[in-house]
């Protein structure tokens, strides 16, 4: 059976229970290329106020801060990332079809925050989250040192991040961007140049792992001395 007569909307259920327009959303935001490559092109990593920071896969969506400046005009104060995600997430169940995009925002107000915006509205708070192609296995690797992080400076972080990208793309300071969110700073980006010295940190530390280790020294076989009779 074609699924031509269920996929046009997210209202559309297909008799096998599923709704192409959400699944086609997720598979986009999935294989789309990461980050650092997209952002050769266009960039995908902004600041929305002076401590949230957005990163995007897939289609970049029309971002505005319209909603973190209304609130520093009436409250005098800064909007909660909480209560931004909230608003994304409810605007983005509006529309009959899912907007081809997802979000990672990250935040610190209380303490830190990454948050996850799924093209399906869904949206989840997070310790750590990778988003794009290859996600999967970035997300293992953060994971995996995620209770090393607390003890690293702001220096090892970036490494531990540019770690997490894909070893066969061609990485360069021109498609690598790299943002620190932390207490009491606004958000600092790590772009062109200021990025170049993790950008060799990484190259050294690849070429290690690429060189084949050097066999030691089989030991002379001992000469067979004669039989005693």
């Amino acid at each position: 059976m074609f699924c031509n007569m269920y996929e046009n909307d997210v209202t559309n259920w297909s008799p096998q229970g599923r709704i192409h327009q959400v699944e086609y959303a997720m598979e986009l935001s999935n294989k789309v290329q990461a980050q650092a490559e997209l952002a050769a092109h266009q960039k995908k990593m902004f600041l929305v106020d002076n401590s949230i920071a957005i990163s995007v896969a897939a289609f970049t969506a029309d971002a505005k801060c319209y909603r973190c400046l209304n609130s520093r005009f009436v409250f005098d104060r800064p909007l909660p990332v909480p209560c931004l995600v909230y608003l994304i997430g409810s605007k983005t169940q509006i529309p009959m079809q899912p907007y081809d995009v997802g979000l990672l925002i990250v935040d610190y107000d209380t303490g830190p925050h990454i948050f996850q915006i799924c093209p399906f509205a869904n949206y989840f708070d997070c310790r750590v989250m990778s988003t794009g192609a290859h996600s999967q296995t970035a997300c293992i690797y953060l994971e995996r040192y995620m209770s090393k992080f607390l003890e690293c400076n702001l220096n090892e972080l970036g490494k531990h991040g540019l770690d997490t990208l894909p070893a066969e793309q061609d990485l360069t300071t021109k498609n690598v961007f790299n943002g620190i969110v932390s207490k009491d700073l606004e958000f600092l980006p790590y772009d062109d140049d200021d990025v170049s010295p993790l950008m060799e940190d990484l190259e050294e530390r690849l070429q290690r792992k690429t060189q084949p280790t050097q066999p030691a020294d089989e030991p002379t076989e001992k000469a067979d001395e004669p039989m005693e009779h």
